[in-house]
């Protein structure tokens, strides 16, 4: 027997993001396994195409994780730390938030999507890192605030502002080679995901 309100009763426990820390515990081991991102044998079977010539031979042969699997790719120190960050901050929120097989169909679709369109439009497969499934995640939530007042406003102006800020840093070259295509793919897949779900959500309040 419960009633609310009940002095002596438990506090309801706190859900542990279990896909975010499984995202983010793979990352850090491929990062490891793979020397630090600078492996580019061990990493061959990760990316979406194993050599420039083999172009989408790879895939069509029935490799189809190569259209997810460059996203636990970092070549870098800086480059994991950041992508980890956010995930923990926002892929946490929204599993918590949602759910978790949310989570893992969101890093699967926007993940394949951002690869994709970064393949495409690059000619290069030598591109990895979850900063496609970030930006897309931060649309998702952005355009969710604003358009369903029930889901709530969870980012700060300084966090939108600085991962635009980051956007706009690698688009213009400050931060090296960069897979701004993924960046960009990520962030519309996220934003265009996050609006219809506002929308049907919106439409069925009364």
């Amino acid at each position: 027997m419960s009633s609310t309100g009940d002095a002596n009763q438990a506090p309801r426990r706190r859900a542990t993001p279990v896909i975010a820390i499984s995202l983010i515990a793979v990352c850090v081991a491929v990062f490891l396994w793979s020397g630090l991102g600078q492996s580019e044998p061990r990493l061959a079977p990760l990316l979406i195409a194993s050599t420039p010539a083999r172009g989408w031979s790879d895939v069509l042969s029935g490799q189809i994780w190569r259209l997810v699997t460059p996203v636990f790719i970092h070549f870098s120190l800086l480059h994991i730390i950041f992508n980890m960050y956010w995930m923990w901050g926002i892929g946490a929120l929204v599993e918590l938030k949602i759910s978790r097989g949310f989570l893992l169909g969101f890093v699967v679709f926007i993940g394949a999507f951002s690869n994709v369109a970064q393949y495409l439009l690059s000619g290069n497969p030598f591109f990895g890192g979850m900063s496609g499934v970030i930006y897309g995640l931060l649309g998702y939530i952005w355009i969710q605030g604003q358009l369903n007042p029930r889901f709530g406003r969870y980012l700060s102006t300084p966090n939108v502002i600085l991962l635009m800020a980051w956007f706009v840093l690698c688009w213009v070259g400050v931060l090296g080679a960069i897979a701004n295509w993924a960046h960009t793919a990520g962030l519309l897949g996220g934003l265009a995901w996050g609006g219809l779900h506002a929308l049907a959500a919106r439409r069925r309040q009364p």
